[in-house]
């Protein structure tokens, strides 16, 4: 629910206006049970039932309102026949990146696909033959590894580097990673999935001149950029210079940001024409053709009329993650939070408590009653963490911090 006139500031990290959390009704609980929802389907993936979801990264929020408008204008129209994008389509697009990242998109750079695991499955293909390497830096997001995995390709590892609660980057092993790997692609995440990193100018300069030196194209998943902490901001890959430009395939969706995922659309921008001729020819031979109506209208109405509510679930999010830092220092000290710089996922670190992943989440889920995400799953060096989806009312919240605590009581 809205107000007719939302409190507004400057956000720090993007410049633009930001609204008030109180402007919306995050604080409502809505029931996900019995909706077709994956997350709120614990027997489905070996969970008892009835135990508190906060493991996939999908908002207990609905979407703004204006997208809901637009959905159920599109629904009574009645028609759901084959859509194309078009100029008004780009349009949007083309204002929101300008003046949301100063990034300046040209419609020949564009190509939609349903989703940024898709793309980066077609871009493996695309660039890559059976047993090239490629990078990726875990603890990572583990469709990462998956579509390697899935395409015949050899995986190569750069592990990130945690030091006193924050995570950098090894540079000289990303290198000697990609000459000794056969490295072809580099899959980024940035902002970075699961630890929060929002990599600096210098980091990600650094990344593409190894990247330019040894003729690595950079797959560069961006979904998370919307969230961004104060003190930080995103910086688009391939807009730090020309060259990185010609070696870069941008991810970029409204699924993430406005809570869409089952609105599958995601809007690839390929400034090179060789790279973005051959991710066409790949991803026409997937069979997918247009993507559709209800996604176009809902695109079109997260990024043109939903600004305000974005930016009033930032501060949300802000405060939800203080609530989990302030809870784990007060209550549970041998648990630590990697203080985020990006995304809605809380990064926990449980090594203190010696226990096996295993153990840790037998524990979490049965003594209480709370489903977080394994750290192991995305790659061994997340071990003995946990991630927890803070994107949800703040109630909920406070119920499964009460129930984690209760697991080690």
């Amino acid at each position: 629910m809205t107000t007719d006139n939302p409190t507004q500031s400057t956000d720090a990290a993007t410049g633009s206006a930001a609204t008030s959390p109180n402007s919306f009704d995050f604080d409502r609980v809505i029931a996900r049970d019995k909706t077709f929802c994956m997350k709120y389907d614990p027997e489905a993936r070996g969970k008892p039932a009835g135990v508190l979801p906060m493991w996939v990264a999908d908002m207990d929020l609905q979407a703004p309102p204006a997208v809901l408008a637009a959905l159920k204008e599109q629904a009574q129209h009645g028609i759901f026949g084959y859509f194309n994008t078009g100029d008004d389509y780009f349009a949007v697009l083309q204002d929101w990146f300008a003046r949301r990242h100063n990034w300046q998109v040209q419609q020949d750079w564009l190509v939609t696909t349903p989703g940024v695991v898709n793309a980066i499955h077609v871009s493996i293909l695309a660039y890559t033959q059976a047993g090239d390497g490629i990078l990726i830096q875990q603890p990572v997001y583990y469709p990462f590894k998956m579509a390697v995995d899935a395409t015949g390709r050899k995986l190569v590892v750069n592990e990130l580097v945690e030091k006193d609660g924050h995570y950098s980057i090894d540079f000289d092993d990303f290198e000697k990673k990609i000459v000794e790997g056969g490295v072809k692609a580099f899959i980024l995440c940035n902002p970075h999935n699961p630890v929060g990193r929002v990599f600096t100018k210098e980091e990600l300069l650094k990344m593409g001149d190894i990247c330019l030196r040894h003729g690595v194209v950079v797959i560069s998943d961006e979904i998370h950029q919307e969230f961004i902490f104060e003190g930080h901001k995103h910086l688009v890959f391939a807009d730090l210079s020309p060259q990185l430009a010609d070696i870069t395939i941008t991810c970029t969706a409204p699924t993430k940001a406005f809570n869409l995922a089952s609105l599958p659309v995601a809007n690839i921008f390929i400034t090179n024409p060789k790279l973005r001729t051959a991710f066409i020819d790949e991803y026409n031979k997937f069979g997918v053709s247009q993507i559709g109506v209800m996604e176009i209208a809902a695109c079109m109405a997260a990024y043109g009329k939903s600004e305000d509510w974005l930016n009033a679930l930032t501060a949300y999010l802000a405060e939800n993650m203080r609530t989990v830092d302030d809870f784990l220092q007060a209550q549970m000290p041998e648990v630590k939070l990697i203080q985020p710089e990006g995304t809605y996922l809380a990064w926990l670190d449980f090594r203190a408590l010696g226990l096996t992943d295993d153990e840790l989440d037998a524990k979490i889920t049965h003594q209480g009653n709370l489903w977080l995400h394994k750290g192991s799953t995305f790659g061994p060096s997340g071990s003995g963490f946990m991630r927890m989806n803070i994107a949800c009312p703040h109630p909920t919240l406070e119920r499964a911090l009460n129930q984690l605590r209760q697991a080690f009581d």
